[in-house]
């Protein structure tokens, strides 16, 4: 343990760097309560989306990072704004017409509209719980709802009342003129409509903890900022929670950057010490605008996972958070293949070298050996040549390749079998587009269709792999790429592909000088 300590005290893996932060954080009595406290946040005005899993397998790979070098315990809420009004009725629920009678009241007043639980609150939670038990991450479940009618938050509000003028001058300097006339910190709960109310303060009573108002006909109302009647605007409840949970670290999108001072001093005006943030970057669309959960112009979760294995999501979040990425249907057959080259790397890695790859993090410190001896993109062309439509048309191809290997025995590469057959059927045979090889490329292939006809090599791909560049070279191809790219064009349909050697001893010899034969008779 020792030794992975020391090796964690200096890694450059960006969970242990967080970690690190944290551990100073401990130094200097951030753990007096007994714990460390990550967070994360979720709006339950909809389902849980792939930028939810983001955040919480992310925090989750830092608060191990820390175990690593910390005895010190560690909690990690997951806080569910469920007590936040409802402003539209979502499109893809049912029972619009009587959602649209609750437009306003909390999440968790407005009834389910699939009518299963207690409210659509305690609909979208159950579906956050679900969500996030299915990836086995370990947390706490809190609802905004329960902290504040428990009473769990009376006192962060009570301070609230006692420290208003200064709490309003933090978020009055953030907003426009127009709307410092009308704003407050708090939101009451209307005593008869249930409906949250954005109305200003006539009063705001610092000793009996109580505000004043008047509601949207005129009437004036008095109420206890305390027991669930009144709740915190989003901006000043962020830097609340932290005050009054103690939390330590809390991620969030860049979207939210600009608001980081003002969660800090809202944490610190009412008693607390802002936690350690981490800001990552947001996910771009194909054409490399920024993901919308209303615009739906990005991959969801379960879109991801109909073609590929959640290691191979958790590989892509892993890397470079702070670095906008494309999140897009092509990124899936590399995130899987880099993932398992990094999981047969570690088994003979340095333990300096373990601790900063990837699948360490993915893994908690104890990755699993990976059973992918065929590449997914070398699956992917299988499936293309092969006209497979399920997995087991693939098997055949890598039995012989990888006698060894069975569904049994290599549980990672049947699934991935069977993902490359649905992969390639909706992504890569509609985009295909053969062409036929010009005179010296011609010449080539039937060239290399003369020595794979003699071949008596067997199926080694790396000796394969020379036989193709060898013709390439000796026809003349500068740089050899472009012979390469003239197989994949002219065979596969495609500007890119995987090594050539290695595709022949996946495919066999004999089968790879029918598709070469078949393609120059096309031409």
């Amino acid at each position: 343990m020792s030794n992975l300590r020391d090796a964690a005290m200096s890694s450059k893996a960006w969970p242990f760097e967080e970690a690190r932060k944290l551990l100073k954080r401990a130094e200097k009595g951030a753990a007096d309560k007994g714990y460390i406290l990550f967070e994360t946040g979720y709006g339950p005005s909809g389902l849980p989306h792939i930028g939810t899993f983001g955040e919480v397998l992310r925090t989750t790979m830092i608060r191990r990072a820390f175990e690593a070098i910390s005895d010190i315990p560690t909690r990690l809420i997951c806080f569910s704004d469920d007590m936040d009004g409802m402003r539209k009725v979502p499109g893809n629920v049912p029972n619009q017409e009587m959602l649209r009678e609750h437009l306003q009241r909390p999440l968790t007043s407005v009834p389910d509209p699939f009518e299963e639980y207690e409210s659509f609150g305690h609909h979208n939670n159950a579906m956050l719980r679900r969500f996030l038990d299915t990836f086995g991450f370990e947390y706490e479940f809190y609802s905004a709802t329960e902290f504040y009618r428990s009473g769990r938050f009376d006192d962060t509000l009570k301070l609230a009342t006692e420290r208003y003028d200064d709490l309003m001058a933090v978020m009055l300097k953030s907003l426009r003129e127009e709307r410092q006339q009308t704003y407050s910190i708090f939101l009451p709960i209307h005593p008869e409509t249930g409906r949250v109310l954005y109305v200003p303060m006539k009063q705001v009573d610092a000793v009996n903890h109580t505000i004043t108002f008047d509601d949207e006909d005129g009437r004036e109302w008095t109420l206890p900022v305390t027991g669930g009647k009144v709740k915190l605007q989003w901006k000043p409840d962020f830097g609340a929670r932290w005050a009054a949970l103690g939390v330590d670290f809390e991620m969030y999108g860049k979207d939210h950057s600009t608001n980081t001072p003002i969660y800090d001093r809202i944490c610190e005006i009412l008693g607390g010490r802002k936690p350690e943030h981490f800001t990552y970057e947001l996910f771009l669309d194909e054409s490399g605008e920024k993901i919308s959960k209303s615009k739906g112009n990005g991959l969801t979760i379960d879109e991801w996972l109909t073609y590929a294995a959640t290691e191979s999501l958790s590989y892509f979040m892993y890397q470079k958070p702070k670095t906008a990425k494309r999140l897009w249907w092509d990124v899936i057959p590399k995130a899987v293949d880099e993932y398992h080259q990094q999981l047969r790397a570690f088994p003979g890695q340095e333990l300096k070298a373990q601790i900063d790859n990837p699948v360490w993090h993915i893994h908690g410190g104890t990755p699993p050996e990976s059973r992918m001896v065929v590449p997914f993109a070398m699956l992917l062309n299988l499936a293309s040549v092969a006209g497979a439509t399920d997995k087991d048309g693939l098997w055949g191809f890598i039995k012989r390749y990888a006698p060894e290997a069975s569904p049994e025995t290599h549980p990672d590469l049947d699934q991935a079998a069977a993902f490359a057959v649905r992969y390639f059927h909706d992504f890569v045979a509609p985009q295909r587009q053969f062409r036929e090889p010009v005179a010296t490329e011609r010449a080539a292939m039937e060239d290399l269709v003369a020595r794979l006809k003699v071949w008596d090599g067997g199926l080694d791909a790396e000796e394969l792999q020379s036989l193709v560049f060898a013709v390439g070279k000796d026809h003349g191809f500068e740089p050899l790429r472009d012979w390469f790219k003239a197989l994949y064009e002219v065979l596969l349909g495609a500007s890119q592909g995987p090594r050539f050697g290695g595709f022949i001893a996946l495919y066999g010899v004999d089968e790879t000088v029918r598709l070469i034969e078949d393609a120059l008779a096309r031409g």
